[in-house]
């Protein structure tokens, strides 16, 4: 065997750090961070994209509102449609995911109108050329037990085939525990039914969202929501550089979008760019 001098084992053990190195940051670099428009306070409004990509933000997720005319959401409109995908091109900021906000007032878990809304947004989801639409479960309509979860698993199973004939993931986010979303999933018998993993209301449900996000893996999260309202980024009890590490060890590849409050006495750009550097920062 030949002999491998000192020198070269250090130049080897330099090199090998080097390329760790590179490896996390290609690893954080396969992570967009993107903004909900919500939380810009553009609900609906195409003008979220523009504000975003000036605060630095690669990605937005819109939604669709809630004030419906003709028995259509605001967005379901091809001159909106087409600005936003104007936009989108212009300010080179892609619509990373959307959201059927028309779920807060009909939910899927028992109301039948909730079934023309989501496919309504599949329609539209594809329209605006992204492939990620959330599906919220709060306040009245979370999903409370077993039965709720089977129910909502059934209805699931129903638009999914349409889901996959558009190519669009129907992202759930709730309140219930990984294992319980999973329940659903397993339910819906459908690839294209995933977990939209939210850290704050993981968090305030009482979970350990480094545990659940390591346990579901990159195949069963399709995007995340990043927060721990009312605080800043890194000033609550959520540790984000564990989460942005468990995000990266785990293989995850696609969008986390800051959820994030504006604080009192504060501005919506101030704050998004405090809280998007921070997170930044803690992908090390």
């Amino acid at each position: 065997m030949a002999k491998i001098s000192r020198r070269t084992l250090l130049q080897s053990a330099a090199f090998a750090g080097i390329g760790g190195r590179f490896a996390v940051a290609a690893a954080a670099r396969n992570v967009s961070i993107g903004v909900t428009d919500w939380n810009l306070k553009l609900g609906a409004n195409p003008d979220a994209l523009p504000l975003a990509a000036r605060i630095g933000f690669e990605g937005v997720q819109i939604s669709f509102g809630r004030r419906i005319v003709d028995n259509k959401m605001p967005v379901d409109d091809p001159a909106i449609v087409s600005r936003y995908l104007s936009l989108s091109a212009e300010h080179k900021i892609p619509i990373n995911g959307t959201c059927v906000d028309k779920l807060h007032d009909n939910g899927l878990k028992s109301d039948q109108l909730a079934i023309q809304w989501v496919l309504d947004s599949i329609r539209l989801t594809s329209a605006l050329k992204s492939r990620v639409l959330l599906l919220p479960f709060f306040g009245k309509w979370a999903i409370q037990n077993q039965a709720e979860g089977n129910a909502v698993g059934d209805a699931l199973r129903e638009i999914a085939p349409e889901a996959e004939r558009a190519g669009v993931i129907l992202a759930i986010e709730d309140t219930i525990s990984a294992e319980n979303n999973v329940r659903i999933m397993d339910r819906a018998k459908s690839t294209n039914v995933s977990v939209y993993y939210d850290t704050g209301n993981s968090t305030q449900a009482g979970f350990d969202v480094v545990k659940e996000i390591r346990w579901l893996g990159k195949d069963r999260i399709c995007q995340f929501h990043l927060k721990d309202n009312p605080h800043y980024l890194g000033d609550g009890n959520i540790s984000f550089p564990r989460v942005m590490e468990a995000i990266r060890d785990i293989g995850f590849t696609g969008a986390a979008d800051l959820e994030t409050d504006t604080q009192a006495g504060s501005t919506v750009e101030a704050d998004m760019r405090k809280n998007l550097a921070y997170i930044r920062q803690a992908m090390g």
